[in-house]
C-alpha cells in the first residue's frame, strides 16, 4: 500500500489530548448498587417505565450481542444517533475548521456536504460517471494534503448501485486520510461487507444503521466500524449518553428478530421485483436505474408533474430531479404489495392535466 496512514497525523492536534466528559457510569458499570452519583430522580420516572436511571454510555451489552452478528469484535463497533452523529464526529475529529477538505462523489447522501458545511470544512465534488460509478482516478487527482476523509456511498444513494470493488481497493490504498464506506443499503444486495477488510486497511471505516433493513427507524441508532483506536476517539468526543435507554432497550430485544430482519428483507426484494415490472409497463417512465436497494431511481417524462400529482394524492416520493445526474428522476422506496399497487394505480391515472397547481 502507498497511503502511510497514521492516525496521529490525521487527527485535529488538541483531540489527542483533550479530556473527555467523565460520567457517572464511566466509575461504576455495575447494575446493582445504591446510585447516589448521578442527581437522578430516585422514585422513578412521570411515565412509569424505569427511565429515571442514565443509559450505559458504551452500550457494552448491546455491542456484545451484535459482535458475533457482524463478525467484528466489540471494540472495533461505535454506536451514534443514527449515521448522522459517526458523520459528525468523524468529520469534527478530523477536519481544522477554514483549512482541511473532505471529498464526496455527487449525487450521493446529502449529510456528507451538511456536516462539512456545518463544521466549516472545504468539500471537493468529484462527480461520478453517467452511468454512477466511481472515477478512481479523478477521485485520486482531487486528493491535497489537507484531504481528511474520501466519502464513499455504497449501495449508493440516492442511485441504488454498488460501487464498484476494485476503484474502493484502489482508493484504499493510495488515501492517507479516511476511506468511509457508508452501507446503510448492504442488507438489500448480494455484496459482502468491507467490515471484512478492516483489519487490512487500517483507514477503513464503514457506516450501516439499524433504520432501513431493521426496521428500527424510529429509535435513531447508526452503526459505525473502524479500528479500535478510531473508535476510541470517537467514544473520546460523543456526547456521554448518545443513544437514550429506550432505544438501547428497543435494539437489545431487536437483535433477537435476525429472522423476522431476513424475511423482511426478501418481501422488500420480491416487491421491488414486482414494482420494477409495474413500472416499466408505464409509458410515462423512461428509465429505472438499476438498483441494490430499497428503492427505485426513476426517470419521468414529467417528473415535476408527476411528483405534484402524487402529493395530491397523499402519496409521498423523493424529487431528484434538480440533482446532479438525476435531472426527472423521482426517488421511490418499495413499500408492501398493497402500497405500491396503490402508486401504480395512481400513476395509471396520471396525465399533465390532473396536475394541481
Amino acid at each position: 500500500m502507498n497511503n502511510s496512514f497514521d492516525l496521529q497525523k490525521l487527527l485535529r492536534p488538541h483531540i489527542l489530548t483533550l479530556a473527555p466528559y467523565s460520567s457517572a457510569r464511566d466509575e461504576y458499570t455495575g447494575h446493582v448498587g445504591v446510585f447516589l452519583d448521578a442527581n437522578e430522580n430516585p422514585y422513578g420516572s412521570v411515565t412509569g417505565e424505569n427511565f429515571n436511571r442514565y443509559p450505559d454510555p458504551y452500550q457494552a451489552e448491546i455491542k456484545q450481542k451484535l459482535s458475533p452478528i457482524k463478525q467484528v469484535s466489540p471494540d472495533r463497533i461505535f454506536l451514534g444517533n443514527g449515521s448522522d452523529e459517526p458523520i459528525d464526529l468523524l468529520t469534527r475529529a478530523t477536519c481544522t475548521p477554514g483549512q482541511d477538505r473532505v471529498i464526496i462523489m455527487p449525487p450521493t447522501y446529502g449529510m456528507y456536504e451538511v456536516s462539512a458545511s456545518i463544521h466549516d470544512v472545504k468539500l471537493d465534488k468529484v462527480s461520478l460517471t453517467s452511468d454512477y460509478h466511481i472515477d478512481t482516478q479523478a477521485v485520486l487527482d482531487a486528493v491535497t494534503p489537507l484531504t481528511k476523509i474520501i466519502w464513499i456511498c455504497s449501495p449508493n444513494n440516492p442511485t441504488g448501485n454498488v460501487m464498484q470493488r476494485d476503484a474502493i481497493q484502489t482508493i484504499l490504498e493510495n488515501f492517507a486520510g479516511l476511506v468511509v464506506v457508508d452501507e446503510a443499503y448492504i442488507d438489500f444486495t448480494d455484496e459482502p461487507s468491507w467490515i471484512q477488510h478492516l483489519d487490512q486497511y487500517p483507514n477503513l471505516v464503514v457506516l450501516q444503521t439499524f433504520s432501513k433493513a431493521w426496521g428500527l427507524a424510529g429509535i435513531r441508532v447508526g452503526m459505525c466500524f473502524a479500528s479500535p483506536e478510531l473508535i476510541r476517539i470517537l467514544n473520546k468526543i460523543k456526547p456521554p449518553y448518545n443513544i437514550s435507554l429506550p432505544a438501547q432497550q428497543a435494539l437489545l430485544e431487536g437483535l433477537n428478530g435476525i429472522g423476522k430482519k431476513d424475511r423482511m428483507v426478501a418481501d422488500i426484494l420480491e416487491q421491488r421485483d414486482a414494482l420494477t415490472g409495474m413500472l416499466q409497463s408505464l409509458p410515462i417512465v423512461v428509465k429505472i436505474h438499476p438498483t441494490d436497494a430499497n428503492f427505485l431511481l426513476v426517470q419521468f417524462e414529467d417528473a415535476k408533474g408527476v411528483m405534484d400529482y402524487l402529493i395530491h394524492e397523499t402519496i409521498i416520493v423523493r424529487d431528484r430531479s434538480r440533482v446532479h445526474l438525476c435531472e426527472g428522476c423521482l426517488r421511490i422506496t418499495v413499500g408492501t404489495k398493497e402500497e405500491n399497487e396503490v402508486l401504480i394505480e395512481s400513476l395509471k391515472k396520471f396525465h399533465p392535466r390532473n396536475v394541481i397547481v
